[in-house]
């Protein structure tokens, strides 16, 4: 998933900056509030998540979520803080945010909050990812088609579940970039082409829809029953 991680602190930022790119996540990192606000503000830029402090420079990260949330922007958004109060958990619920982590914290329990939060915001209860023959653990970073696991890089497996979790609906070829590559990041011309080829040579060539000058689709399950 794309995560807009929102933290001030260079060395744990660079920790969590690192950790979530290891994991497979194309994060995008801001420094302060006014830099995180113009981001999130930015109509082309889609991020699933946003990972963020509250004590930060320029802007809070309660200014930050009161004013997303009065422009009706859905971004999921985890608080990660040390204020361990109950009134500063209860502010930042109320402000907007969708869920809250204390400082210190287990990496690996940011990686399944932010899951829990793609879920729910794509209304999906199950942990695993099942379209037809094909069946996706994020948690695990495994696919199967019919049982057999595939092996993908990173970018198809990221790529493929964004297809997926989206079925039905056609996907915009800057989005699915934004997806598979954070700011600054050097993208080929042709390199989502190449992804979208690997996938439908794994996964047969009808997978995948090509819609020309838009972007790509999965059919939903309802649609090819027909």
């Amino acid at each position: 998933m794309r995560v807009l991680l929102v933290e001030d602190d260079e060395l744990l930022g660079d920790g969590i900056y690192s950790g979530l790119k290891h994991y497979g996540h194309t994060v995008d990192w801001v420094k302060d509030g006014k830099s995180a606000y113009e981001a999130l503000s930015r109509k082309q830029e889609n991020f699933d998540v946003v990972v963020l402090d509250l004590g930060l420079p320029k802007m809070s990260g309660l200014d930050i979520l009161r004013r997303i949330r009065e422009k009706n922007i859905p971004v999921p958004v985890l608080i990660l803080t040390a204020k361990d109060t109950v009134e500063s958990r209860v502010q930042g619920l109320d402000a907007g945010a969708d869920d809250y982590l204390l400082k210190p914290f287990d990496l690996d329990e940011l990686c399944a909050r932010m899951r829990a939060l793609q879920r729910r915001s794509k209304s999906r209860a199950q942990p695993i990812l099942v379209h037809g023959d094909i069946t996706i653990d994020p948690a695990a970073h495994v696919v199967t088609l019919k049982g057999e696991s595939v092996t993908l890089s990173r970018r198809e497996f990221t790529l493929l579940q964004k297809l997926l979790e989206n079925a039905g609906r056609v996907i915009s070829r800057d989005q699915l970039n934004q997806t598979l590559y954070g700011w600054g990041e050097n993208i080929d011309s042709n390199a989502l082409e190449v992804h979208i080829h690997n996938l439908r040579k794994r996964f047969g060539s009808k997978l995948i829809r090509t819609i020309r000058g838009v972007g790509y689709m999965v059919k939903s399950i309802q649609e090819e029953t027909f």
